[in-house]
């Protein structure tokens, strides 16, 4: 049987290689990388906000050097024009009032905030330090992790059903119908060269990304995350494929899962728009977890463990079933 096995691992390694998966996966990792490192943290080193003080009685006694003093409320419109980032404080009935071009409202709480902070500082309004992270190792942490579970749902699903359907032309499955090999060791051969080839990815963009020094604290956690969704994602795509008749319809199921699996985690995770049915989402709590990793914050509760390995079970039981369909249907 071990011999079996390592000749399917061998036959689809290569398959793999003539589909040019492995080349796709160096390229997103490189592509990834320098995005990170020359576009988005480029963009999101952003100045600090600017915040202009219009005080003409001199009622804030202990104002930050950092708040710009102005002559005129039409003074201060006319910077916050220029700088819709920038925070107004018009004090001038001695009562500080914020003035801003609104955004998200979480984000308008955080430049009020600051801005009030600096009338009183050290004393009413002191910012909270949240973890050990800078700023910089935050925003590569935040996306690294995001590109990592783009990347293990989109391209590691779509792998595993390339290869599959490609073996269908081929006739590869009408010849394992009639060979004594198990199919168990038929999945598990796919399964296990997108598990590995996931795991090798990760550990380069955390590696890259992430820094050396940080990886070592997190490089575990985030990697029993990473193999969860890959598992979950190789027996996802491999069912699809043995379901359905060709890679059009693949195409189908493959938008389906981009926009009811990725778009809504991504939007209750990292903006303001939060739905009230998202912790019903499977694949919510698995992104939260892997983040979760990348923060040094493991994920404690077995039950998720317990339904995590639930969930790869009952996917594994219907891909067995898919394919013994198929060998049928073939032989």
């Amino acid at each position: 049987m071990k011999k079996s096995f390592w000749s399917l691992c061998r036959k689809d390694c290569r398959m793999m290689a003539s589909g040019k998966f492995f080349f796709v996966a160096l390229g997103s990792f490189v592509l990834y990388t320098l995005f990170i490192r020359f576009g988005y943290l480029q963009f999101m080193d952003m100045e600090i906000y600017n915040v202009y003080l219009y005080d003409p009685a001199g009622t804030q006694t202990e104002v930050s050097s950092l708040v710009h003093p102005v002559a005129s409320l039409k003074e201060m419109d006319a910077l916050l024009v220029e700088d819709a980032n920038g925070v107004g404080i018009d004090a001038g009935d001695g009562r500080p009032r914020v003035v801003l071009y609104t955004g998200s409202a979480k984000l308008d709480c955080h430049r009020a905030d600051y801005a009030l902070s600096l009338l009183h500082p050290g004393r009413e309004y002191v910012p909270e330090i949240v973890g050990s992270d800078n700023l910089e190792m935050k925003n590569r942490k935040d996306i690294t992790c995001e590109l990592l579970f783009i990347e293990i749902v989109a391209v590691g699903f779509l792998g595993i059903a390339s290869v599959l359907f490609k073996e269908k032309q081929m006739g590869v499955i009408r010849v394992h119908a009639i060979l004594p090999v198990r199919k168990s060791l038929f999945i598990g051969s796919k399964v296990l060269l997108f598990l590995v080839t996931d795991l090798v990815f990760a550990s380069l963009m955390t590696l890259c990304n992430v820094g050396l020094a940080e990886a070592g604290d997190i490089l575990s956690a985030v990697l029993i995350q990473t193999a969860i969704l890959s598992l979950i994602m190789a027996l996802t795509g491999f069912i699809c494929a043995m379901l359905l008749r060709d890679f059009k319809q693949f195409s189908l199921a493959y938008l389906v899962i981009a926009l009811f699996v990725a778009t809504p985690v991504f939007l209750s995770a990292n903006t303001s728009v939060k739905m009230a049915w998202i912790h019903f989402h499977p694949f919510y709590h698995v992104y939260r977890s892997l983040k979760n990793a990348f923060f040094d914050r493991g994920v404690t509760s077995p039950v998720y463990y317990i339904c995590v390995v639930w969930v790869i079970i009952l996917l594994y039981g219907i891909a067995w079933t898919a394919l013994a369909r198929e060998m049928r249907k073939e032989g």
